[in-house]
């Protein structure tokens, strides 16, 4: 594995570590006797010894490591610090993880995109290995021996000819002096001396948030705080006309009632705008904005409803459009063809509905600052944007994360906070905006409704000749220009135009899209609805070849092994990743098929009424296959098993990849069955888990997940696993009935 990474760690001041970490004097400071080769007592200042960003290591031998990223249940408190720990040669019980602020300092903190341990992999072992060759260069002064001489041990350094060693936690005083080695020239572990990478280990949070004694969003308590719940316009795009606050005010423990004004264009990370009660309690508020009586101008949103909409991204890709991606002669095959297959697939819109709704609190200080707690997938989104909202500079907004009670996406706006900051600001009082599950179904950033068509051409002998694909679906980047109706090349890459088929004739084309609701990215984004058409097609592209659908995929992967998309104009983006690193090889497709059709029984007998379906989708550079087993009875829709295997390069965890991906089959799951945001008249008609359903437990199958042990570069684990699951169970009803089901969900067709 090629070490590319060679950006400077830094040897930071105690100061500075703790401004850092938002924790004030004495927070880390444990004091004591530091005994080194001769025992002197340490002053506070030199209790904890930090050598550089990430790590901190105290006299009592405690290392703090920080975790950069946000925690909202997929592990990344445990596994960014368990990299850094193995590389220090540090014992996992001495560890602390420490959550990080908002700070520049840290690169990216947008837990988004699965990029935690696939972005920062190296770096985070660079940084482990740093602070271990600066404790070993400690002991060598210490001893007055060369470095070479000393080994760390496992929490300790060792005097290889004497025996002699020191605790990390003598030496930190003295390595803390020490200058950091150039990152590129530190000695890194063999893959066989890793202690902690590529294990299990349990999470750090996991007693804490049993016991219930940790924090999310919603349960941060300030001296003085009030609770503000704030009604918006049903419709996104309008405003308030009027509004009568006096009914509000007479409910007991209302306190105040605040408007808030909607910032026109593009919705970004703005606040919605609305009228917000200030209250002494939760209760009260909710209460409260129940009396306003507020007259809405619904805005140009208001004949929005998803049905004709639909209908009409329906029409559109069942014309020709502009294509992104081409090659060949797409016409000339289709007129040569033997035999030609076509289908459009439908997605609706869908919500994120984490567990724990948005939710911030924020403070305003004498001397003009902020301080903001947020369940947030990017604090330094949450800093910017808050800032701007107050007219402060970033430096002046310090932002806490909380764990998060789930995301997927939804958290990496910061429009929540921004609300929290501009009530504090307004009322002078410490400020904890609530969303209640209704508000956040009913005013969240959807996940795009979507259209999908393909074609394909196949000569006399059976080989596919041509590929069409044509998508239709308001794109993300509306919500930061509503002028851009097309979707973007990380869209268009997400499934679509980065089809893996070395087809020698292909044309993959996209359509222009008013978008009438905010649009945001979900788990797996764009591949969600491009893995179900994609998926689905080429299970009919078997179908038509009366060809065994696991046997069509490997033919149609061919024997290539990397597949080179950049045709003509095209540059696939490949999630920003080199090709050199992150090739799309099809080996890799071909084994995560293997692997779960084997762990399926794939072509074995199954009762009458029952069938396995198969997809396979590459997203965020990993791989993923998923065989589902469903039964049908009558209109009674069963999954009954579901076989996942997954190749996301080397991992750091592998229990958390496995978790992962367990939560992405249900997460797909309820995509495919039952999962459906409608509007009407320009307003979302769902409002919580009573009509927006997610599969219950009783609705689960037995999943199995395999995980493919590899040596390549680190890939994406918490989104690859959703993309595949749709198709799969759609191919399986069409295995157990013969009828194809292309609009989802499917429980408009079953119960399930």
């Amino acid at each position: 594995m090629d070490i590319k990474l060679s950006s400077p760690v830094e040897n930071v001041s105690r100061r500075r570590f703790l401004k850092a970490l938002g924790v004030t004097s004495g927070g880390f400071v444990l004091g004591g006797v530091v005994p080194l080769s001769a025992p002197a007592w340490a002053d506070e200042s030199a209790a904890a010894n930090q050598l550089n960003l990430f790590i901190s290591i105290n006299t009592n031998n405690q290392v703090d490591i920080v975790c950069h990223r946000s925690e909202m249940g997929q592990g990344v408190r445990t596994s960014v610090p368990q990299v850094i720990a193995d590389e220090l040669d540090a014992d996992w019980d001495l560890v602390n993880v420490v959550q990080g602020m908002a700070n520049d300092a840290y690169g990216s903190q947008n837990t988004d995109g699965s990029t935690s341990i696939r972005n920062a992999y190296m770096r985070l072992r660079q940084l482990g290995a740093s602070a271990r060759t600066m404790l070993e260069q400690a002991a060598a002064q210490v001893w007055k021996v060369p470095v070479e001489q000393c080994k760390s041990d496992f929490h300790k350094v060792v005097n290889v000819k004497t025996g002699q060693s020191l605790s990390y936690g003598e030496l930190a005083p003295v390595a803390a002096g020490i200058k950091p080695p150039e990152t590129n020239t530190v000695s890194l572990k063999e893959k066989s001396e890793f202690r902690y990478i590529g294990k299990g280990l349990a999470s750090v949070d996991l007693p804490d948030v049993v016991n219930g004694t940790t924090e999310f969003g919603q349960d941060i308590q300030i001296p003085g705080m009030v609770i503000a719940s704030i009604e918006r316009c049903p419709v996104f795009g309008g405003t308030m006309k009027t509004f009568d606050a006096a009914a509000a005010k007479k409910v007991k423990g209302v306190l105040d009632v605040i408007t808030i004004k909607a910032t026109p264009g593009a919705p970004v990370f703005h606040a919605l705008g609305g009228v917000a009660v200030l209250a002494s309690n939760t209760y009260a508020a909710h209460k409260g904005r129940e009396k306003l009586n507020i007259e809405w101008d619904l805005g140009p949103n208001v004949s929005h409803n998803s049905d004709e909409y639909l209908q009409q991204r329906i029409d559109a890709v069942n014309q020709p459009a502009k294509p992104v991606r081409f090659a060949g002669d797409v016409k000339q095959a289709f007129a040569d063809s033997d035999k030609q297959v076509a289908a459009t697939y439908t997605v609706p819109y869908l919500v994120h509905a984490p567990m724990e709704p948005p939710a911030a609190t924020a403070m305003m200080h004498t001397d003009g600052s902020c301080e903001i707690w947020a369940c947030t997938q990017a604090p330094q989104g949450v800093r910017d944007h808050a800032a701007k909202a107050l007219g402060l500079k970033k430096e002046q907004v310090r932002v806490h994360v909380t764990l998060l009670g789930g995301a997927f996406g939804r958290k990496a706006k910061a429009d929540f906070a921004v609300e929290a900051a501009l009530l504090a600001q307004a009322s002078g009082k410490p400020v904890k905006v609530v969303w209640s599950r209704e508000d956040d179904i009913q005013h969240s950033y959807y996940h795009a409704i979507s259209a999908q068509h393909y074609e394909a051409a196949l000569d006399d002998k059976d080989a596919l000749s041509a590929w069409v694909g044509r998508t239709s679906f308001p794109t993300i980047a509306s919500t930061f220009n509503l002028k851009q109706k097309e979707p973007m090349s990380f869209e268009q890459g997400g499934g679509f135009a980065d089809v893996p088929f070395a087809v020698e004739n292909i044309s993959c084309e996209v359509t222009p899209v008013d978008s009438h609701v905010r649009i945001g990215w979900m788990r797996s984004v764009a591949n969600i609805h491009h893995g179900f058409g994609v998926g689905s097609f080429v299970d009919e592209i078997a179908a038509a070849k009366q060809q065994d659908p696991k046997q069509c995929w490997i033919e149609l992967l061919g024997n290539h092994s990397n597949v080179d998309l950049n045709q003509g104009d095209y540059k696939n983006p490949n999630y920003g990743a080199s090709a050199a690193d992150h090739p799309i090889d099809t080996a890799r497709y071909k084994n995560v098929i293997e692997l779960a059709c084997g762990k399926a029984g794939w072509g074995k007998k199954l009762p009458a009424g029952e069938g396995l379906g198969l997809s396979v989708h590459r997203s965020f550079l990993a791989y993923v296959a998923v065989v589902s087993h469903v039964k049908v009875e009558g209109k009674k829709l069963t999954v009954k098993h579901m076989y996942c295997a997954a190749d996301s390069g080397t991992i750091a965890n592998l229990d958390r990849v496995e978790s992962q991906m367990e939560g992405a089959m249900i997460f797909g799951l309820s995509i495919a069955l039952m999962s459906e945001i409608s509007t009407k008249n320009g307003a979302i008609e769902q409002s919580n888990f009573n009509d927006y359903m997610v599969v219950r437990m009783n609705q689960s199958p037995d999943i199995d997940v395999q995980i493919v042990q590899s040596d390549a570069l680190p890939a994406g684990v918490g989104e690859p696993g959703v993309p595949p699951v749709a198709a799969s169970i759609a191919n399986a009803v069409y295995a157990a009935t013969g009828k194809r089901y292309r609009d989802l969900p499917l429980n408009k067709a079953f119960r399930v």
